[in-house]
């Protein structure tokens, strides 16, 4: 893999990660259950995406 190609993997385990932490501050802060499922399922969504990044670097 270049150095290029690292640099935009890194990137997206970063994005990842930043929509995880997103998602998750988001969630705590809302009330409605459904809307609160939503985004808890997101963030789940993203953690996925993330392990799969990592799994394919393994």
């Amino acid at each position: 893999m270049t150095s290029k190609e690292l640099l935009y993997v890194e990137d997206a385990l970063g994005h990842e990660q930043y929509f995880q932490t997103k998602c998750c501050e988001v969630a705590d802060n809302l009330q409605d259950s459904e809307l609160r499922n939503a985004v808890q399922t997101m963030q789940t969504k993203h953690q996925e995406i993330f392990n799969s990044f990592i799994s394919t670097l393994n």
